[in-house]
């Protein structure tokens, strides 16, 4: 028996490596979040307002597919058994300590004296009505089968609770870390579920009090909370589409904080007394991708020859400003599991017309490009326009709101698209899993449709597998075949930026880009 306490080890060896070597934020030097003007303290109390551009998808953590809409509540209305720190380690939240009792067997023991929002006890029995409403098919989670692998949930007592796997899970307190593994309040689950999509109900330090679907939704601080209470009385988050509208209203004081900047405001930033830039280096990665499942791009010599004449250096320098890196896959480096070994098609336009005759396109065709409304996809999706101009591919551009995106790449109704994967983890399974495998097509996050089923055993092999080193070749290997069969074309390492007044201290945004609310004051 291997007994794992969070004062000694926190996990198992393979899984500290990735955490502590692949997912710390390494922001040293980026991090520009020292106030420039008003050095004074803050104080308890105010309202914090987080202007944003799209309204939140849902609020139900066992539905949620996207970072922006999982920001709402993950770690202030919602809690986890364990959590990240700032270094991306494991540290305890519900659970107080855990042990490893063989491959398929964990242990964790519970907080005691926690009650939900709406009243109701926090105990083992509500770890396990949350768990078993995320795994029963009937409820038709997105996420049910990024935790598939736990196959019962038995109560030992008020405070302690048993995990049984199918098979082993190397990353499965990370994913226990992440907004999946929200515990959410048993009462609510039993009396009206389809209400947590609108009316969160969690043990977290924020209680959640209005949502005015399109304008904004509005978190009071929990004052029974079981920890330490934040020292802000609420925070709202406000739908603003207009990039200048946004950091106007921060500039005067309207606002207080936004997660996104555009990259043609950071030098304005920059030189401004009033405003303030966070820098992080993150776990996401942006790409083109395409849906493999539909003609024309089921055809993998289209697929390669679009590839081809993708310029992804031009989009880094032109649409970027060198905000983010390059990407060679569809993994962060910053991940556990990523490797710089994996290459992706160069910038070569007499190769694309090449394959683009035998692919039997050679006199053009139509594709249409799908992305959000966010001002720096729209113009990738119009530099792209005009690369693959350049062949005889007439590219449609299509611009939707957020939700309306996220809702169309789930149901595939597109052909190519611009996204990029927010990795919640900071390990490769959440990764591969998700975007890869063919039981994550739709809406859990396999928007290529992608089907192949030896990529599928790789990927199911690795998450299975306890040695760090032979999951890294496993997912090089998977990886490998992506490229080959050109599911994606790779552009962006992200880089996460937040703007913040001088009203504001204790702010940052961690890897995965969620808003940690949990210090900040106002002056």
């Amino acid at each position: 028996m291997k007994k794992l306490k969070w004062l000694s080890k926190i996990a198992f060896v393979a899984i500290m490596v990735f955490m502590l070597q692949a997912c710390s934020t390494g922001s040293g030097n980026k991090d520009e979040s020292g106030n420039k003007g008003n050095t004074s303290e803050g104080k308890e109390g105010g309202n914090l307002v987080v202007v944003r551009l799209s309204d939140a998808t849902g609020l139900d953590p066992h539905f949620i597919t996207d970072i922006p809409s999982a920001n709402i509540v993950y770690e202030k209305v919602y809690e986890t058994l364990v959590t990240f720190d700032k270094e991306r380690n494991i540290k305890p939240l519900l659970a107080t300590e855990w042990e490893q009792v063989d491959d398929l067997t964990w242990n964790f023991t519970l907080q005691e004296g926690i009650k939900y929002h709406d009243g109701s006890p926090f105990n083992a029995d509500a770890v396990k009505t949350s768990f078993d409403r995320l795994l029963d098919p009937k409820t038709g989670s997105p996420q049910k089968d990024k935790l598939g692998m736990i196959s019962e949930i038995i109560v030992e007592d008020d405070t302690h609770v048993t995990f049984k796997l199918s098979e082993p899970y190397a990353p499965l307190l990370s994913i226990l870390a992440s907004n999946e593994g929200s515990i959410l309040s048993p009462k609510s689950i039993k009396e009206a579920p389809d209400t947590l999509a609108t009316k969160p109900v969690g043990t977290g330090p924020f209680v959640f009090d209005s949502w005015k679907s399109g304008q904004q939704i509005t978190l009071k601080r929990n004052e029974e909370y079981w920890g330490e209470k934040v020292k802000i009385d609420s925070v709202e988050f406000k739908v603003v589409p207009e990039d200048a509208t946004r950091l106007a209203m921060i500039e005067s004081g309207e606002a207080h904080i936004s997660d996104q900047v555009p990259v043609t405001e950071i030098d304005r930033i920059n030189g401004s007394d009033k405003l303030n830039l966070f820098r992080t280096d993150g776990l996401a990665v942006e790409y083109v991708g395409f849906n493999t499942s539909n003609a024309p791009l089921d055809n993998v010599k289209l697929r390669k020859a679009i590839s081809y004449a993708i310029e992804r250096e031009a989009i880094i320098e032109g649409v970027y400003n060198d905000v983010g890196t390059l990407a060679n896959v569809a993994m962060s480096p910053k991940v556990f599991g990523y490797t710089k070994d994996v290459h992706p098609y160069p910038y070569d336009v007499n190769k694309a017309k090449e394959l683009l005759k035998e692919a039997g396109y050679d006199k053009g065709l139509k594709i249409k490009l799908l992305t959000n409304d966010r001002k720096e996809r729209i113009n990738v999706a119009e530099v792209i326009q005009s690369q693959l101009k350049g062949i005889g591919v007439e590219v449609e551009i299509q611009v939707m709101e957020y939700g309306a995106y996220i809702d169309a790449i789930s149901k595939g109704t597109h052909q190519m698209f611009l996204g990029g994967w927010g990795n919640a983890t900071g390990d490769g399974d959440y990764n591969q899993f998700n975007l890869f495998h063919s039981a994550s097509v739709g809406a859990p996050g396999n928007h290529f449709y992608y089907k192949n089923s030896k990529v599928d055993k790789i990927i199911e092999e690795a998450r299975a597998e306890s040695d760090a080193s032979k999951r890294q070749e496993l997912y090089k290997e998977s990886m490998e075949l992506e490229i080959e069969d050109a599911v994606y074309v790779p552009i962006r390492n992200y880089e996460h930026l937040a703007v913040y007044n001088n009203e504001v201290d204790n702010f940052w945004l961690d890897a995965s880009n969620y808003l940690m609310l949990q210090d900040v004051t106002l002056k």
